[in-house]
């Protein structure tokens, strides 16, 4: 299965280059989970006729650069936030699961008519998270994750088309599924973690496979 996966915008001043980069667990993490990775370019002027012209099936949306309408954004990309405003159209359009992480979910949020609320003491940490009532059986075993962000999502900044998962131990959302479309979002960074999770990996398999989850 091809997924497209959406990457990250780094500002070369001294080359005067923008370049477009992926942590390289990424390609680790989904490789073991036998999917196959598509870089998604941010460069791109028909995002929709490239992805069609790869096979592409489902999508990711990758952690980050701030959204660039947030105040004092950090590494802000406005090309990035076109290109991954126009891998939702394509999955809601084509019906392909979607996986927002971190930014990817602040992203899918946003796109789907939520906000945003500033955090504090979410960057480089590990916190608890609770589950939300009526969560789907692969968010139930989790009870910690880790934590790179400044931006999240209060339960009043989460879009109506949204449903809590898991939640932080401000009551902010950790996690998200899609009330009709295949979608998902989630705070935490799975290529991040070592060794690989295996809840995470039951969840990759859900979202992009429908496989069920053990537990």
């Amino acid at each position: 299965m091809r997924i497209g996966i959406s990457q990250r915008v780094d500002v070369i001043s001294s080359y005067g280059e923008r370049r477009d980069c992926l942590d390289q667990q990424w390609f680790r993490f989904l490789e073991l989970l036998g999917f196959a990775p598509v870089p998604v370019p941010n460069s791109l002027s028909d995002v929709d006729g490239w992805l069609t012209a790869l096979g592409i099936e489902g999508l990711i949306l990758s952690g980050g650069n701030d959204l660039s309408h947030l105040p004092d954004a950090g590494n802000a990309s406005p090309e990035r936030d076109n290109t991954e405003r126009a891998l939702l159209e394509a999955a809601r359009k084509y019906g392909w699961p979607a996986l927002g992480v971190c930014r990817g979910m602040q992203m899918m949020n946003v796109w789907s008519g939520g906000q945003l609320t500033p955090v504090v003491g979410h960057t480089a940490v590990r916190h608890p998270v609770s589950i939300a009532t009526g969560a789907e059986a692969c968010f139930r075993p989790y009870c910690e994750v880790n934590s790179f962000h400044n931006w999240g999502v209060a339960p009043a900044g989460l879009a109506a088309v949204l449903l809590p998962q898991l939640t932080s131990p401000e009551g902010d959302v950790e996690a998200f599924v899609h009330r009709a479309l295949p979608w998902a979002g989630i705070m935490w960074h799975p290529e991040r973690e070592t060794p690989f999770s295996e809840y995470d990996m039951q969840l990759f398999n859900w979202i992009f496979r429908g496989t069920p989850c053990k537990h």
